[in-house]
């Protein structure tokens, strides 16, 4: 995968996430971080790192605009991919970052293991 981050998220990195983001990550997030701590591929979708992930929820505020949801990724064009937090096995959504109504999230993958699949 192009530009796959090499390194891992170490324990730490894991747990100031979980306590950044105060929601119920998807477990194969964690797993992938554990792998390697984000990646970015050639078409350009981010998956962000154990240590960039609080800030970026709360940068776009997700909380307060979709909550429920997790920003987990961008495309680096403006959209983002989000998942809710309350299911293990959510779909993985798509969503202008400058619009983040939930009722407006396009579905781009069954769940996210599936998605991370598909970007390789």
């Amino acid at each position: 995968m192009a530009g796959a981050v090499s390194r891992s998220a170490t324990p730490d990195e894991v747990r100031r996430a979980r306590a950044e983001t105060a929601m119920s990550l998807p477990a194969p997030l964690p797993a992938l971080w554990r792998a390697r701590d984000g990646l970015h591929t050639e078409s350009g979708v981010v998956v962000y790192p154990a240590g960039d992930i609080g800030e970026r929820n709360a940068t776009y505020e997700v909380a307060r605009y979709a909550p429920g949801f997790l920003l987990v990724g961008d495309d680096s064009g403006g959209r983002g991919f989000l998942v809710r937090t309350d299911d293990q096995a959510s779909a993985v959504y798509s969503s202008d970052l400058g619009d983040l109504d939930p009722a407006y999230f396009d579905v781009v993958a069954a769940d996210f293991a599936s998605w991370i699949e598909a970007l390789g």
